[in-house]
């Protein structure tokens, strides 16, 4: 069996490498699958008679001596089930195991939550006395309202433009992920913040230029993703804050304080641009209390007629 499966596992190779896989890629089919039929080989398993519980077996073999992640399984899944699905479509193989295997995915961690109360703290603290520290003060002001209103990421807040924003609407339009662009709304603390840093705008660009990024240095360029997040980190700092304070923790509190209040999940989706509302569902606290008042109000059997 050792010699026809390695045969066929250089031919599935070849191909790939017709196609323009990478070398890395081949290199970790190579390793992953061959893994798996040096396997079936120790454990006398003909690759035609491999079932779903000889899958489920190796999987478990490699957590207990490797003890591997969840993410090196999916990825060794990965490989081998390309390998039999070409195997199977090529005829070498009458029944492909892993069809229907599918590994449980662990969930993914929900990064953890500041209540308004901290954030208040963090927004409202006094401007510092240094005149220098007090025009960094606004700038990161503006950037923490903005963050935290309308649950903007990281690479949005710093290509966010002066043309970007309508003030008369209190309207943001920002190119998300895949160059999708939306349009969401900032409230009138934002906006008032925004104001002020642009007051104080000029003495740092010079002029005002539509295209030009709204978020720049005292030199005039325009702020780095890790700038950002350092000013993050330092304005909770200085607000007495004990909080490892990021840009995502701010979207993400974002939605799950607008979750909370509103309990309208669709409307959390658009204004964070995920296309898929099971990726809202991650990000977001659901508050439970609330779902629970509108499954007793709705729902006709929920409570027993007096």
């Amino acid at each position: 069996m050792q010699q026809q499966a390695m045969q066929l596992l250089s031919m599935w190779l070849k191909e790939r490498e017709i196609q323009n896989q990478s070398k890395h890629t081949l290199q970790a089919y190579f390793r992953d699958v061959s893994d798996f039929l040096n396997y079936c080989e120790n454990q006398k398993l003909e690759l035609n008679n491999i079932e779903t519980t000889d899958l489920r077996s190796y999987l478990a073999n490699k957590v207990e001596r490797h003890q591997l992640s969840s993410s090196s399984l999916q990825r060794m899944l990965s490989s081998i089930r390309q390998f039999m699905k070409w195997a199977e479509q090529g005829q070498y193989l009458a029944f492909n195991a892993t069809d229907d295997f599918q590994l449980k995915r662990q969930p993914r961690p929900l990064p953890g939550m500041i209540d308004i109360e901290t954030i208040n703290q963090i927004l409202d603290q006094p401007e510092p006395e240094s005149e220098v520290q007090k025009q960094l003060w606004i700038r990161d002001k503006a950037i923490l309202e903005l963050l935290y209103s309308s649950g903007l990421r990281l690479a949005e807040v710093q290509g966010l433009t002066i043309r970007d924003v309508d003030f008369n609407r209190q309207l943001l339009r920002i190119t998300g992920k895949g160059n999708k662009t939306r349009v969401v709304p900032f409230g009138e603390k934002a906006k008032n913040a925004v104001i002020q840093w642009l007051q104080l705008y000029p003495s740092w660009h010079g002029d005002f230029v539509p295209e030009a990024n709204i978020f720049i240095t005292q030199k005039g360029n325009p702020l780095g993703a890790r700038q950002i997040e350092n000013r993050v980190k330092f304005q909770a700092q200085r607000a007495g804050v004990n909080v490892d304070l990021h840009p995502h923790l701010l979207r993400h509190c974002f939605a799950s304080h607008m979750l909370s209040n509103s309990g309208d999940l669709r409307a959390v989706q658009e204004m964070l641009g995920h296309s898929n509302l099971t990726t809202t569902q991650i990000y977001t606290h659901v508050d439970f209390d609330h779902l629970a008042h509108v499954y007793d109000q709705a729902h006709p059997r929920a409570q027993a007629k007096k």
